[in-house]
């Protein structure tokens, strides 16, 4: 589509948003991707808006991994098998979301914002074993919860960040820091696979995608070292985040009601 002037400065607002809440939470930003696209920026098609959503969110989870990787933080093993099982799932998720009608589609995903909300409202603690290793035991879990995560990130053009990092969690025991940032090897591969799907079916918005990753380079630097700042004060934020998402969902539910 044709972007205009008023849309550009839209769109990197909402890109800048995204990337802030990936460098500051890692995760978040992504889930609103798509609603931004449809109700701020005005992209008429919900898959276009999930396609390209998809490239923005992949391109920016990859800037900001590169600074958890240089931290050292990233478990790249556990990550990887995670990752690996994900992609699977998300070209799955792809393949079946696209079949669906637009509007049900963003009706479905206003649902999966409650339910991520409710999980952003239970809280992360720092507690965990911050040796953990990829064994046999865990294997299987992160095989597992990595199909299922992924499949959803694909269906709904996601990132899945707020899903994963639990996911990665509830699999091997390891605390939020290393969760977080080994989360974004899987939203980065979960994004990519999505968007390439989405791609191939000519539904990604190319314009649209520049635009956002740009503002999500600058606002993933600034949530980068506001995080660093702020480490104590998460859980407030994600009280804060979490109500934003309620907001949202119930936004598009009423949206898709009156429609």
């Amino acid at each position: 589509m044709m972007i205009s002037l008023m849309q550009g400065v839209l769109g990197v607002a909402s890109g800048t948003l995204v990337g802030f809440s990936l460098g500051l939470v890692g995760g978040g930003g992504s889930i609103l991707a798509v609603p931004l696209m449809v109700y701020l920026v005005g992209v008429p098609n919900a898959h276009v808006a999930i396609g390209t959503s998809a490239v923005a969110v992949a391109a920016n989870a990859a800037v900001n991994l590169a600074g958890h990787a240089r931290r050292g933080t990233v478990k790249w093993p556990c990550a990887l098998v995670f990752a690996a099982a994900g992609v699977a799932g998300a070209f799955l998720g792809s393949f079946f979301g696209k079949m669906i009608d637009g509007q049900k589609l963003l009706a479905l995903f206003a649902v999966l914002m409650l339910v991520v909300g409710a999980l952003m409202l239970r809280g992360r603690s720092g507690e965990g074993d911050h040796t953990v290793r990829l064994s046999r035991e865990n294997m299987l879990a992160l095989a597992g919860l990595g199909l299922a995560t992924g499949t959803l990130s694909g269906f709904f053009g996601i990132g899945g960040g707020f899903l994963i990092v639990p996911a990665l969690m509830l699999a091997t025991g390891m605390p939020i820091l290393h969760a977080v940032s080994s989360s974004l090897v899987a939203v980065t591969a979960f994004g990519l696979t999505t968007a390439g799907s989405y791609a191939f079916s000519g539904l990604v918005d190319w314009s649209l995608a520049g635009i956002f990753i740009a503002g999500g380079v600058f606002g993933g630097l600034l949530g980068g070292r506001l995080a660093a700042r702020l480490a104590g004060k998460r859980g407030a934020l994600n009280i804060v985040f979490a109500a934003v998402i309620f907001a949202v969902a119930i936004y598009m539910l009423v949206r898709n009601l009156a429609t």
